[in-house]
Parts: C-alpha cells; sequence; structure tokens
C-alpha cells in the first residue's frame, strides 16, 4: 500500500471557513464537502508544499496572512482517479491553522463548488468523515 503525507489548510477568513465540494468522479470523497489539500511531492518543504497546493486548488489570488502548524492525524482511504481506477493510500495528514487575507478563490476542476461557511451552518453541508472529524476537533463543529 503506497504511502502520501498530504498537507491540509484550514483556512479562515473573518469567521468563515473555507469549504470545496469535491468533484463526483475522482478523489478520496467524491462529490462531498472537504478542506482542500494534497500530497507532499518528493524533495518538498512542507509549507512549500502546502502553498503549492492553495495556488493549484484554489488560485494564486487567495493570500495567507497567517499559516500555523496545528495537529496531524492519519487513515487509510480509497482514492477514485477520473478513469474510475481506484487505490487504497495510507495517508498522513498535517493539519494547518490559515488565516487569510481575503476570500479570492478560483477552484481547478478537483472541485465544483467552494463556500465560506460560519461555524453555526457547517451543519447544512455534507461534509466528508475526515474533514467533519477536523472541524469538530477543532470545537467549529
Amino acid at each position: 500500500m503506497r504511502q502520501r503525507t498530504i498537507v491540509c489548510p484550514l483556512i479562515q477568513n473573518d469567521g468563515a471557513y473555507l469549504i470545496c465540494k469535491m468533484a463526483d468522479d475522482r478523489g478520496v470523497f467524491p462529490g462531498q464537502w472537504a478542506l482542500s489539500g494534497g500530497g507532499v511531492e518528493p524533495g518538498e518543504r512542507i509549507e512549500e508544499a502546502l502553498r503549492r497546493e492553495i495556488r493549484e486548488e484554489l488560485g494564486d489570488k487567495l493570500v495567507l496572512s497567517q499559516i500555523t502548524p496545528w495537529t496531524f492525524r492519519d487513515d487509510t482511504r480509497m482514492k477514485t482517479y477520473p478513469d474510475g481506477t481506484k487505490e487504497q493510500i495510507y495517508m498522513i495528514y498535517l493539519i494547518f491553522d490559515c488565516i487569510s487575507a481575503n476570500r479570492e478563490v478560483s477552484i481547478n476542476d478537483e472541485f465544483q463548488d467552494f463556500a465560506w461557511v460560519k461555524p453555526a451552518d457547517l451543519h447544512r453541508y455534507d461534509l466528508n468523515d475526515a474533514t467533519r472529524r477536523t472541524l469538530t476537533l477543532k470545537r467549529v463543529l
């Protein structure tokens, strides 16, 4: 089984958290709402990977004014690829508290939607299990 280290930003702006709806045909949680993030590439430093993933998935106009390592977690997940193939992966999640200076987001094709959501409204979204656990641990859900 392959192992991946995943960097995962928990991005907050003015009391709202950024969540993204995964594409229906790919990823670890197809069609569900999640935090953005992705794998660290070989030789890449952790913060470089976090900033790269944010640029790739959320665009280059979103400005983070603060990045603080927060917690980590691991589990095993099944990932679905756009061609329909699946792979079981052992994932180590490195989760970061991030504050954004703006809300300028342009998602890539890994997502079908995004929202800035106040904690009181998070229950209205079909959050995946990992995001639900992260937000519960953060005490915003």
